[in-house]
């Protein structure tokens, strides 16, 4: 793990050189666990766009072995304001004159401390530079996205198997039991609050699970991920207690319909809009536009919710080495919803499929 930190610094340094910058303030955690593997709740990087021996790593007392542990190619300094350490180490060194931070993530309180612990420097707002990094995932981060999607994959069929999802329970009882089954088999921790929606409540998108009770003809949407090293995954599949009705084979069949056509349009260069479009194209021609009620995915990562959008609104294009979720709904007020979601990650030879579980209509 150690080489690909090494890799990312570098790759940031290009960015610092193309924007005229003798180094960067990283203060945000996750863009500092992406940068040197260390996962405390203090530090801070200062990174120098040349010099790998003049980058400095930052934290308090507490992390004193674990920094060392996780960050050992890089200089340490135990500071309980790790960021205005780091501020204060760049004044007094001409080779961090011109410094960027990361603006998105400095209030304008705290911009007042850092130019009052540097006053010799010049502090450039230099937003999203990490992130942009973050977009493409390096094989370390798709490796840890494939082990969040198989712990997810396996609690499910475990959950299944063992009579999980059974009219009687509560929405509450399948979200802790699955939970439960993710923790053991790999999973540090649910990536989110699970999503367990029954009946009625399957038709609202970010429904809560609650001690409503599961009953025979309900659809059960569950949408759930689990965390590893940092990653996670997230996944949707919606079942039917019991024998389906028509209608509910109609609107399961039409989300798979549209799920498959966004699955298909992924690829580099694509247009994120294009790629809502593809999937809502098939919705709207079922006269159900106006119940698909979010955009049709996003990236995943080290966030569960990350760039890029896809979206009737996103912006951008899509790259080789992006992870992004597939998700389209369609959601009837009082009588029921269905989400199908997978996540993907960008290929040249078309999109790889971490998350495994059959998207055939399930029935328990």
């Amino acid at each position: 793990m150690p080489e690909a930190h090494v890799r990312r610094r570098d790759a940031l340094r290009s960015a610092l050189r193309d924007h005229d910058l003798d180094s960067l303030l990283i203060v945000d955690l996750l863009n500092l666990r992406y940068l040197t593997g260390f996962t405390g709740s203090n530090g801070a990087l200062l990174l120098h766009a040349e010099d790998e021996e003049r980058t400095v790593f930052c934290t308090d007392g507490r992390y004193l072995d674990q920094g060392a542990r996780q960050v050992p190619e890089l200089e340490q300094v135990i500071d309980r304001a790790s960021v205005l350490a780091l501020a204060g180490r760049a004044d007094k060194d001409a080779a961090y004159r011109r410094t960027g931070f990361e603006s998105q993530h400095v209030s304008v309180d705290s911009l007042d401390a850092l130019a009052e612990a540097a006053p010799s420097v010049e502090l450039v707002r230099a937003p999203n530079l990490v992130e942009r990094l973050r977009l493409v995932k390096d094989d370390t981060e798709i490796e840890a996205l494939r082990m969040a999607c198989a712990a997810a994959d396996r609690a499910l069929a475990d959950l299944i198997e063992h009579g999980g999802v059974a009219a009687g329970r509560t929405e509450r009882d399948v979200a802790r039991d699955l939970e439960n089954r993710m923790l053991d088999h790999g999973a540090t921790k649910p990536a989110f609050e699970s999503i367990v929606a029954a009946g009625a409540n399957s038709a609202v998108p970010h429904h809560h699970p609650t001690d409503a009770v599961l009953r025979h003809g309900d659809f059960v949407k569950l949408d759930f991920g689990a965390l590893v090293d940092g990653y996670h995954s997230d996944m949707t599949r919606t079942l039917v207690l019991g024998e389906p009705a028509d209608w509910q084979r109609e609107l399961y069949d039409l989300v798979a319909a549209a799920q498959a056509a966004g699955r298909a349009a992924l690829a580099p260069g694509a247009q994120v809009q294009a790629v809502d479009a593809a999937a809502r194209a098939v919705i709207e021609r079922a006269g159900h536009g106006d119940d698909f009620l979010h955009g049709l995915g996003h990236g995943v990562g080290l966030q569960i919710h990350e760039a890029p959008a896809l979206s009737k609104t996103g912006e951008g294009t899509l790259s080789a080495g992006m992870a992004v979720t597939v998700e389209p709904g369609v959601y009837l007020s009082g009588r029921g919803g269905v989400r199908i979601e997978d996540t993907l990650v960008v290929r040249d030879d078309g999109p790889e499929l971490l998350t495994l579980t059959t998207k055939q209509l399930m029935v328990v």
